[in-house]
């Protein structure tokens, strides 16, 4: 897959292509409908598929306070990738764009930029200054510059509409089951291994520090996991987002205790899998409340990965 950072990276030759616009965070089952629907035309056409996406996300701009999003950029490509798309064009969202006119947006990138054929788009998509643009000016554009225009119907799940904003909801309430469902699979954060302050292991039960990046999930507690990158197969694990009340923490935090295991995988990338919730965060009186508890949380994982079937010990 290639990845274009910025418009002004385009050439000639990414003219001509069927294309879709969104955050496409979290790559639910909603975004995988528009995907096969680009995929399927571009090939019909014999045209690549390129997906438009932005950072930082709208919403994120505008709102300038901490957000929560569900795949940083980085795992959002693999998944795309993994899809089938072939190019992701990414712009910068800054008060240019922003206070771009729908008829500017449609003129400059579509048509001069991407010489879009077709444009495939989700059932919520707005675009352009004060979000004035929709699917009726994209299909009267298009019947002016010569692209078609399709809308994909909305995708439920339950008898509700899949969207980024409700998997964060599940995820928030600890309903990791419904996540997966609206994913089409496990809810999963990647992220390179890096040093901590290695309290963890002066209790026992050492942990890998997960970067977050600019991800920022909308988790927060103990969790059973599975991780995997580290061997031929996912191992079992206990993991902790949160901001470490106990010692009073500023920044939010993924720590995982992978169980039986003591490798040097400092560096070293993995993905971390969410199983189920264990309990919420919560903040305790003494460090030795909390080493109380975190060995019942502990327990509390291997007992869950016992009703799978799993063993803990590999």
């Amino acid at each position: 897959m290639e990845f274009i950072r910025g418009q002004h990276n385009l050439r000639p030759r990414h003219r001509g292509c069927t294309a879709s616009i969104g955050n496409y965070d979290g790559v639910h089952l909603g975004h995988q409908a528009i995907i096969r629907q680009l995929l399927r035309t571009g090939e019909g056409l014999g045209i690549p598929a390129l997906i438009v996406t932005f950072e930082p996300y709208p919403q994120e701009y505008f709102r300038r306070g901490e957000q929560t999003r569900l795949t940083s950029l980085r795992a959002k490509l693999e998944l795309l990738q993994a899809f089938g798309i072939e190019r992701v064009l990414c712009l910068r969202f800054n008060a240019q764009l922003a206070n771009m006119s729908p008829e500017s947006f449609i003129q400059d990138l579509l048509v001069d930029g991407l010489g879009v054929k077709h444009l495939v788009i989700g059932d919520d998509f707005r675009f352009g200054r004060g979000r004035a643009g929709d699917f009726d000016v994209l299909q009267a554009s298009g019947d002016k510059y010569g692209f078609s225009v399709e809308n994909t119907d909305t995708y439920m799940v339950k008898g509700e509409r899949v969207s980024s904003t409700r998997v964060r909801q599940a995820l928030d309430l600890g309903q990791l089951e419904l996540a997966e469902q609206l994913l089409g699979r496990t809810y999963s954060i990647s992220g390179k291994v890096a040093h901590g302050d290695k309290r963890g292991r002066t209790w026992g039960f050492p942990t890998a520090n997960i970067d977050l990046e600019r991800q920022n999930p909308p988790l927060n507690g103990i969790y059973a996991v599975e991780v995997s990158g580290i061997n031929t197969s996912s191992v079992p694990g206990v993991a902790y987002v949160g901001k470490r009340p106990t010692v009073n923490g500023t920044r939010r935090l993924l720590e995982v205790h992978i169980m039986d295991f003591d490798q040097d995988i400092y560096g070293k990338r993995i993905i971390v899998h969410f199983m189920k919730m264990i309990r919420e965060d919560q903040k305790f009186d003494s460090h030795a409340a909390l080493q109380t508890q975190i060995a019942k949380d502990k327990s509390d994982a291997e007992t869950f990965f016992r009703s799978l079937g799993k063993e803990t010990r590999w």
